[in-house]
């Protein structure tokens, strides 16, 4: 029976499945994914990867984290908090919006927010 397990977790992941366990190293389950204030107030949700990945019913396949169809998921980090924005942003947002299409041809994209602290940038 050992044997079956030892079996299972190596070809298809977790014995638990936990979807955080098939994390990219350098992305942690308490990072914020997005934020949103309630209007005229200061009241911040913030959705973490881990919440996230629960909410899309995510689970590791074969040691990659796919989402409940068996779409690979891919995080992308997206860019734009500029206090004061560098002369060539247009550029940069295009070459981001363009990134993330081609993406979202092969991947379920999670758009990670650029300020998780969901502070107003001015």
């Amino acid at each position: 029976m050992l044997l079956i397990l030892v079996f299972w977790t190596i070809i298809f992941g977790s014995a638990s499945n936990d979807p955080c366990a098939c994390l990219p190293p350098e992305l942690k389950r308490g990072e914020v994914v997005s934020t949103q204030r309630k209007l005229n107030s200061k009241i911040l949700s913030k959705v973490t990867i881990k919440q996230q990945l629960k909410q899309m019913k995510a689970r590791c396949r074969r040691g990659k984290l796919v989402d409940e169809h068996g779409r690979e998921i891919y995080f992308y980090r997206l860019q734009g908090c500029w206090g004061n924005p560098p002369a060539d942003y247009q550029e940069i947002l295009d070459r981001q919006s363009k990134e993330l299409e081609k993406l979202r041809k092969k991947y379920h994209v999670i758009e990670m927010t650029c300020n998780p602290d969901g502070d107003v940038i001015s």
